[in-house]
């Protein structure tokens, strides 16, 4: 009986969700479109986690394929911006440039966006661009639960964005930190 207790228990800890700051999803509109601005997307480590993290990067499309995943430094205070158009979308994997997609960003101490160790820290804003007259608007982005399946789920796909995208599929980081 306390095998079982133990071993319930082990598995309850096991599928508990991770705190918040581990997961954040936005989404991006009129990326790549004549006359509007860009996008952007600001990601900072308020120092919470006790050090360094990254920002593993997913970039989906609206048929909820991942076009580019990447990884980026962020040091305790450091703030880094990411361009929509020349940093998220420029480089899809199935060379389909995109207009509107999500983003998902998971907080992480490790260095590869396809071998994820989640730890809560990251915060993030991004600018939207609005209907046709291109309005824009800045929110924080919103929090998400990270599943188990959901970390296996992102570290299979960006492995294989890695394995069979011959560069391609590979977002970058730009500026700041």
């Amino acid at each position: 009986m306390l095998a079982l207790a133990l071993c319930a228990g082990s598995a309850m800890a096991s599928t508990a969700a991770p705190p918040a700051d581990t997961l954040k999803v936005d989404y991006f509109s009129n990326a790549n479109t004549a006359g509007a601005p860009d996008g952007t997307v600001r990601l900072t480590n308020p120092g919470t986690s006790g050090g360094n993290i990254w920002a593993a990067i997913y970039v989906f499309d609206p048929q909820q394929e991942l076009t580019e995943c990447c990884e980026c430094f962020l040091s305790p205070d450091g703030l880094r911006t990411l361009s929509v158009n020349a940093d998220l979308t420029s480089n899809p994997l199935t060379g389909v440039t995109l207009s509107t997609g999500l983003i998902k960003i998971v907080s992480t101490t490790g260095t590869n966006p396809a071998r994820l160790a989640p730890t809560p820290a990251i915060r993030s804003w991004a600018t939207h661009i609005q209907n046709a007259n291109f309005a824009v608007t800045e929110t924080a982005s919103q929090d998400a639960t990270l599943s188990a399946a959901e970390v296996g789920r992102l570290n299979i796909q960006c492995f294989a964005v890695q394995l069979d995208g011959s560069g391609h599929g590979i977002c970058s980081c730009g500026t700041g930190d």
